[in-house]
């Protein structure tokens, strides 16, 4: 057994799909009309092979409750891993990327928070 699929509800599919692959660097793998919403995944080239995000749309009230409640808690909806969170975090700042603070020391990682855009923070992550 393995994770093939990890997902983040968003607010908005085409933004998220802008945000994510313009800014962020990912790629799409999938993108499939589905009604009023799609079927819509990226990955990282620098990733796992064969590990996607779902960029999953809000269609479900309770669903968009309980990101603004993460959000308006300063948790996030999941984290991404870097190798230099230095330099991740001055190119994502360039690019307009809205940050909670600076990269901190917190003992078995460095870490900080962005908010992505769609309604959600996401913690990037250097582990020490």
């Amino acid at each position: 057994m393995r994770i093939g699929l990890a997902g983040v509800m968003v607010d908005d599919q085409e933004k998220a799909r802008a945000f994510y692959t313009e800014v962020l660097g990912f790629a799409v793998k999938t993108d499939i009309p589905m009604g009023n919403f799609r079927w819509l995944t990226v990955f990282s080239p620098e990733g796992a092979k064969g590990v996607e995000l779902v960029l999953e749309p809000i269609g479900f009230p309770p669903a968009h409750a309980y990101q603004k409640a993460l959000y308006d808690a300063g948790i996030p909806a999941t984290a991404f891993i870097t190798d230099d969170i230095a330099g991740e975090f001055v190119r994502l700042k360039e690019a307009g990327v809205v940050f909670r603070g600076e990269p901190s020391d917190m003992g078995p990682i460095t870490g900080v928070l962005f908010e992505d855009t769609c309604g959600n923070l996401i913690n990037l992550v250097q582990p020490a």
